[in-house]
């Protein structure tokens, strides 16, 4: 990212208009990442196969061997709700810095409530809403038929789970079925024009505003899936210019494979008006911090 990409960033920050999109790697140091979370329960699950850091297909065989995807859904969550949360005091934690934003709407896949406590620590009253992506999730009808869902203000902000949260084990989306099911959804749900899955404040956050990917990989299929998903459910999407917080590539041999790999990619994704930080959640925000100035 260059000097005016950055700029451009933090105004847009401090004025409101950006949406953050967390994803897993928000809650590094945390909550395990995905591949270790996958890891651990192919080895309780006697998952047979030599890619068990594949989180979706590792849930597959659970739920084909048990035979309900509840019960496995709740598996994850037991484990993944047994930690605190992070310390929402510290300036660099990424939750805690996008809560002394002034921004109306928060997207996240992620399962856990941080982002809710971390608003909550910064003095804000969040509303909190779960994407209908089957029939069994409720459309929280109540919060959207109100200004509060369908204006949400930055001191109301509305966080919006996409993939479920862990107060619902069915509201997740977690094995490759429940994947599958969203994106098909998604599309019906775009096509048809019905607005469940992506409400109008949800489609005015996509459309309207760049987007902030914390915690994602643009190498990573879930990240891929979803964004390809939301190009096609929501073209204007990619009107505005986004930024993706990415882990350098791994598996290159040396430094100058890595810096290739970097360049191809930020080609590739420059079709999407992704610009890219190369670097944890972490180093962003301290990065971002090192920016902004002192904390007041």
């Amino acid at each position: 990212m260059g000097e005016a990409e950055w700029e451009r960033l933090i105004d847009q920050l401090r004025s409101g208009d950006c949406t953050p999109f967390l994803g897993s790697g928000a809650c590094a140091g945390t909550l395990p990442t995905g591949a270790a979370l996958s890891r651990d329960m192919a080895r309780r699950w006697d998952y047979p196969f030599d890619d068990d850091h594949d989180l979706p297909r590792v849930t597959q065989f659970a739920v084909m061997r048990y035979g309900d995807s509840v019960y496995v859904k709740r598996r994850i969550c037991e484990t993944l709700g047994a930690g605190g949360p992070p310390d929402f005091k510290d300036p660099h934690e990424p939750h805690a810095l996008l809560a002394g934003f002034p921004l109306p709407v928060y997207l996240t896949t992620n399962y856990d409530d941080f982002i809710l406590q971390s608003l909550r620590a910064a003095g804000k009253n969040p509303n909190v809403a779960v994407c209908p992506w089957n029939r069994g999730v409720a459309y929280a009808e109540d919060l959207f038929s109100g200004e509060a869902g369908w204006n949400p203000q930055p001191d109301a902000p509305l966080i919006y789970h996409l993939h479920g949260n862990l107060n619902d084990p069915a509201s997740i989306v977690l094995a490759e079925d429940d994947y599958l099911e969203f994106l098909t959804n998604l599309a019906v749900d775009g096509a048809g024009g019905s607005q469940r899955m992506l409400p109008a404040s949800i489609l005015a956050a996509l459309t309207r505003r760049p987007l902030l990917f914390i915690g994602y990989s643009l190498q990573d299929w879930t990240f891929r899936v979803l964004f390809h998903g939301l190009l096609k459910a929501v073209p204007g999407i990619n009107r505005r210019r986004h930024v993706s917080v990415q882990l350098a590539p791994s598996l290159v041999r040396t430094k100058t494979d890595v810096l290739q790999v970097q360049r191809q990619l930020a080609r590739y994704y420059e079709d999407w008006r992704i610009s890219i930080f190369w670097g944890t959640a972490e180093e962003f925000c301290r990065e971002l911090r090192r920016r902004m100035g002192p904390v007041p």
